[in-house]
């Protein structure tokens, strides 16, 4: 008798927009990461806060030719369709009705404060494989924020890919987006 090992399912990102299409997770917050559906906690007033501010911060900074995507799918791969709470694409927002969701964000940002280990270690690597330049974590807990630069591949990471720079910037700092180098945002702008 042959052994036989059950497996996991994975997720592609057509199966879960038809799921989704389908209203299986309707009233969920839930995002596609490798594969994976992945439940994310309520959104609590902090950061429901942080995500204003930054949205709006972005949309002074990327006034025209940009699309501010705040809380919306990226496409990543064939499995993984994160939402960041802000995406920076270029275009404006119907490009995604014939394209589908952008895939090369200039910048994302995560609000974080429950999330913190989440968005520094799994969705940083999934960013940095995916060459996602420039992400930012605006730090709830810690009032900073921190830039992360430089995606690389990296054997001994737990997750295969790290940004390779980060900076942690607190008020009174001013930090810019590499799209948008000549505009200067407080870093207290950015924070709850």
């Amino acid at each position: 008798m042959q052994t036989a090992w059950p497996k996991t399912w994975r997720w592609s990102a057509q199966e879960f927009d038809e799921a989704t299409g389908l209203g299986w997770f309707r009233g969920k917050r839930v995002e596609l990461i490798e594969g994976r559906i992945v439940r994310m906690p309520p959104q609590l007033e902090p950061h429901v806060v942080g995500l204003l501010l930054a949205q709006s911060a972005m949309r002074r900074i990327f006034a025209t030719g940009f699309t501010i995507r705040p809380a919306c799918p990226i496409r990543l791969g064939k499995r993984s369709k994160p939402e960041p709470d802000i995406a920076v694409v270029l275009g404006d927002e119907r490009d995604s009705l014939r394209s589908g969701a952008p895939a090369s964000p200039l910048l994302v940002i995560e609000i974080s404060d429950s999330t913190l280990a989440y968005d520094r270690g799994k969705k940083a690597a999934l960013y940095a494989r995916n060459r996602i330049e420039d992400y930012w974590i605006v730090n709830v807990a810690d009032v900073q924020v921190e830039i992360h630069r430089n995606p690389v591949r990296d054997p001994t990471h737990k997750h295969g890919y790290r940004y390779s720079s980060i900076q942690i910037h607190r008020p009174p700092d001013a930090i810019s987006a590499l799209a948008a180098p000549q505009a200067r945002i407080p870093v207290a702008e950015l924070l709850p």
